[in-house]
């Protein structure tokens, strides 16, 4: 069997926009298949905040790849080891939170990419190749160019750094966690402010430098993914099991709320 292609990296390289569904409780093999029924490209599997298990994390991954979405997860700042075991079930990304410094992006590099690029461990065929692999070093030699690897900048310190950990071989990516970065900059939720803009200026700037792609995360106000788009994001979580199922119920329930009170008034 040929290793599964990663489309998103496939579309991102001609220019596209490579569309995230988050997800943190929607533990289902149908997740892929919501995912492409829904328009999206890849599938934000969150092990930092969701509530899923390594089980979950790869029953996921392995129904998502004969979908053609791709599923990427998000381990824990100093969890590498379960974005190893998310790669060798099904995964073909892993996002890294908290990502400050150079070192710390040419350690996460190293850890996602098989030797000679990195020092991943061979841990028999993978689901990539279908549990179908030729010989290691062929099979090791496909799978690298297919994985992943994006760095989260959620702080001044990364900001500060961009130039540095974009230009890291072995990085695809910088993706912006707005969220936790207005939060420490001490304007949290003010996604336009102009500090926000100069940082994704930054960061853009440096991802266009190192041929790398700027991603956007935690922001969700349609306006606000509008700017930051038009500043150069390619690689967007556009929200979330729980935004997406908050928001279709909510305008449910007060359609029919409505429908109750003209009742009673009538």
């Amino acid at each position: 069997m040929p290793v599964v292609e990663n489309a998103t990296i496939r579309k991102l390289r001609a220019g596209g926009l490579a569309l995230g569904f988050g997800l943190h409780h929607l533990r289902t093999s149908a997740a892929g298949m919501i995912a492409a029924a829904a328009g999206h490209d890849w599938l934000f599997i969150d092990m930092e905040h969701g509530a899923f298990s390594q089980d979950d994390v790869a029953q996921i991954c392995i129904a998502a790849l004969p979908t053609g979405i791709t599923p990427i997860v998000r381990v824990c700042a100093g969890a590498l080891d379960e974005g190893t075991r998310a790669l060798d079930n099904g995964a073909a990304g892993i996002v890294v939170p908290h990502v400050d410094t150079i070192d710390q992006a040419r350690r996460i590099a190293a850890a996602f990419r098989y030797p000679p690029v990195g020092s991943r461990s061979w841990g028999g065929p993978p689901a990539l190749f279908g549990y179908k692999a030729p010989a290691n070093a062929e099979a090791q030699a496909a799978i690298n160019p297919e994985i992943m690897v994006i760095a989260m900048i959620e702080s001044s310190e990364a900001v500060a750094n961009a130039a540095g950990i974009a230009a890291v071989d072995g990085i695809d990516g910088l993706l912006i966690g707005t969220s936790d970065l207005t939060a420490e900059m001490g304007i949290s939720g003010q996604f336009l402010h102009p500090r926000v803009e100069e940082a994704f200026g930054s960061v853009g700037a440096a991802c266009r430098k190192a041929g790398k792609f700027l991603g956007l995360g935690g922001v969700y106000e349609l306006d606000a993914m509008k700017h930051y788009t038009g500043l150069g994001a390619q690689f967007i979580l556009t929200g979330s099991d729980h935004s997406y199922m908050l928001a279709e119920a909510s305008r449910r329930s007060a359609f029919f709320r409505k429908l109750e009170t003209d009742r009673k008034a009538s």
